[in-house]
């Protein structure tokens, strides 16, 4: 049985440890709240972009190839990956599964151009960054600061950087690997598009918007809306991944924390189940030797 004092200080040091990761929890719960209502008020004005730019590429089909950022080659020589990660650690897996991703991205579906060091990495989160480093991967940059004002002003000039690489032919390709947010439980591992510019979307949709689709008369004119639109479209998409993957990494701490928390509370259960049977075998000890001497003593009389 272990001595009263080492379970006392257990119990102590698992009270502490309850009291930091429910903290912890409640901070979480706080800033996801946050990162919800600015994913929730993003969403339906992107959406709206979205599906003006759709009509206005469509309604052009054969001048895409005029629009720099939806130009695409017909080989794929440089790449640069663009993986989202978190500054801080004690949140599950969150970080390992995007490194995890676009490791395997990397190394699957860019294989050839891997072998010719063509695929560098641009990481968001020194959690990301530590690890590609460590690893020896090419990372041409990182960003830690992002995340402390998460802002689409300050979004912008990062995507700017990444509008300039790529038209002037720097790379070919560049994709998204990040935590897109679901629910607090759940995040969803994602793979997306950067650029060149896709526009996807579900067949119902499609369906639906050509069903609705009228010729309108663009003020000032197509030409200029797309060389607007699609600039501030990209810039949108990198907010709305970071975004995403700033309310999916909160969810993510805050169920760990939460799991944490209850595991706390568990452990402190059975040390106090413990320390009880050790005292009270401490004090059966005891009576058993005040009786042993009080038998010896009546035997000697």
């Amino acid at each position: 049985m272990a001595n009263l004092k080492v379970i006392r200080n257990r119990i102590e040091s698992v009270t502490s440890t309850r009291q930091i990761t429910s903290a912890m929890k409640m901070v979480s719960s706080a800033k996801l709240r946050k990162a919800q209502d600015a994913i929730n008020n993003l969403r339906p004005y992107s959406e709206k972009l979205q599906q003006i730019l759709e009509c206005i590429i469509n309604d052009s089909v054969n001048e895409k190839d005029e629009l720099i950022f939806l130009r695409k080659t017909e080989e794929i020589n440089k790449v640069l990956l663009i993986v989202i990660t978190s500054n801080r650690g004690l949140c599950g897996a969150f970080n390992t599964n995007v490194i995890k991703q676009a490791i395997m991205l990397a190394h699957d579906k860019y294989g050839s151009q891997l072998k010719n060091n063509s695929v560098e990495f641009f990481v968001f989160g020194k959690k990301g960054f530590e690890y590609l480093r460590r690893k020896n991967y090419v990372v041409i940059q990182a960003n830690h600061e992002i995340f402390d004002s998460l802002t689409y002003e300050n979004v912008s000039s990062v995507a700017d950087f990444f509008m300039e690489k790529f038209s002037s032919g720097e790379y070919d390709h560049m994709e998204f690997v990040y935590n897109q947010f679901k629910n607090a439980a759940v995040q969803i591992l994602t793979v997306e598009n950067f650029l060149p510019v896709e526009f996807e979307k579900e067949e119902e949709v499609v369906a639906s918007f050509l069903k609705t689709y009228v010729d309108y008369i663009f003020e000032p004119t197509k030409e200029y809306i797309k060389n607007e639109l699609i600039p501030q479209s990209i810039k949108f998409q990198l907010y709305r991944a970071l975004i995403d993957s700033y309310a999916s990494e909160q969810g993510a701490r805050m169920t760990a924390m939460h799991k944490a928390t209850d595991n706390a509370t568990e452990m402190i259960k059975q040390l106090k189940l413990e320390y009880n049977k050790a005292r009270q075998a401490n004090i059966t000890n005891e009576i058993l030797e005040i009786v042993s001497g009080a038998n010896a003593l009546t035997g000697r009389d």
